[in-house]
């Protein structure tokens, strides 16, 4: 097995937003802000190459939507996900398998396509099998007022009408279970949204932790540091306590999806909590 981070691009998003009721004053000494109150964020994703399989987990947003809709979100870097696939040595259509750990659009936006004769959407990976989970898409399918905005149905739909969804089966009433699928460890979290899919993966000797959006960036290792986007909050905070408890017991390595300035953290027990250990770069682990 080979691991690849894949940078998909970076944006912003509204600090307040991303830190929900935790005052400004605290968030910004991890998270600064600009003068419209915008933080840095990243698309980073994973490609994992296993055998003849080529999984890629999460998309980022992709680049379909109008330049109004990317106004929103300050797009800024060089990352796309074309290019970091080809640093990588591979096509998007070299890609067997896209795991989704949940179908909002900074997600799963780079899933699909404008169709080239301007008619619709086409899947970006034509020969990929697209994951996620029954319980999740129902939910993203029939959003709510709160998360519709999220749910942008161009991003979802042509994964079923192409013939390429899957759905990942949960076979236990634990959070945790080994995929038979895919072969790899999934948490399954439902504070943010209903069933996100944590990947859990073991890879020479250490164990990484896909972090997604119940740990969006280091500055969010404190319990209450929660995003206003979760739809149940209270939840998270139990989530997010069993997560960083095993990840301080059991020396996880966590990759941050989100975090434009941080890769790979580690996190260890203090008398304040669960607090950040060290940082690394892929490279630095891995290499």
């Amino acid at each position: 097995m080979t691991l690849h981070p894949i940078e998909s691009g970076n944006f912003k998003l509204d600090g307040g937003a991303m830190f929900g009721v935790v005052p400004k004053s605290l968030w910004t000494r991890t998270n600064p802000a600009d003068a419209n109150n915008m933080i840095d964020m990243a698309a980073r994703c994973l490609l994992i190459e296993d055998g003849d399989r080529l999984i890629l987990i999460d998309t980022g947003m992709g680049d379909k939507q109008s330049e109004k809709f990317f106004g929103y979100y300050y797009m800024w870097g060089d990352h796309s996900l074309d290019a970091s696939l080809a640093k990588a040595g591979f096509h998007r259509d070299d890609i067997t398998d896209v795991f989704l750990t949940h179908l909002h659009f900074d997600h799963c936006g780079g899933c699909i396509i404008n169709n080239p004769n301007g008619n619709g959407y086409l899947p970006a990976f034509k020969n990929a099998k697209f994951w996620t989970n029954e319980n999740h898409w129902n939910w993203a399918v029939n959003p709510n007022a709160r998360e519709k905005a999220s749910f942008l149905k161009e991003n979802i739909l042509p994964m079923q009408d192409s013939g390429q969804l899957n759905f990942i089966k949960k076979t236990t009433k634990d959070s945790f279970q080994t995929s038979s699928e895919l072969d790899f460890g999934i948490f399954f979290a439902d504070g943010h949204t209903e069933k996100q899919m944590i990947p859990r993966i073991d890879y020479k000797g250490k164990t990484l932790v896909f972090a997604a959006d119940l740990l969006p960036t280091a500055g969010h290792i404190p319990l209450p540091y929660v995003m206003g986007y979760d739809t149940r909050p209270l939840l998270t905070l139990d989530e997010k306590a069993q997560f960083l408890n095993e990840a301080a017991d059991h020396n996880h390595y966590i990759f941050l999806e989100h975090d434009a300035h941080n890769e790979i953290i580690t996190v260890q027990h203090t008398d304040k909590g669960v607090r950040l250990k060290d940082t690394y770069t892929f490279n630095q682990l891995f290499k």
